[in-house]
């Protein structure tokens, strides 16, 4: 019984979800048929290559988890400060209030985004993908 309220609960959850993301297309956007189409960032997989087995090496891939950590800031503090936390305490982060949050997956910055709240449960809408190009850049600082 619990793992069909949960099942359902999932299902209104992605629903919301959905809805959500119908919403953030802007006014002046292209249509809806330009707009469902995926950023061409990341190189195609398709045409002759699919047909020599590449596709069939990215399957292999697909279904090994990742981590996604939605970073809103940092601190440092000494550990004396730190033990005097106490409930309803303030610590003070490094990113100013409005500036878009870090999305990082496996601890590499992948994108930047803005929080949404759906249903009382936060999420993050991607403002800016990092390009594998602007990645090498700050490695190679």
């Amino acid at each position: 019984m619990e793992n069909i309220e949960n099942a359902a609960e999932e299902q209104i959850s992605e629903d919301d979800w959905a809805a959500a993301m119908a919403e953030q297309v802007p006014i002046d956007a292209a249509p809806a048929a330009a707009a469902a189409q995926p950023a061409d960032i990341f190189p195609s997989f398709g045409g002759a290559m699919a047909a020599g087995g590449v596709m069939n090496e990215l399957d292999m891939i697909l279904d090994i988890p990742v981590q996604i950590t939605v970073e809103l800031g940092r601190t440092k503090i000494t550990i004396k400060n730190l033990l005097q936390l106490a409930h309803g305490s303030v610590v003070e982060l490094d990113a100013m209030a409005g500036e878009p949050m870090d999305v990082l997956v496996n601890g590499t910055l992948i994108a930047q985004g803005e929080v949404v709240v759906v249903n009382d449960k936060f999420g993050i809408r991607l403002t800016d993908i990092i390009t594998p190009s602007e990645r090498m850049r700050k490695i190679n600082r």
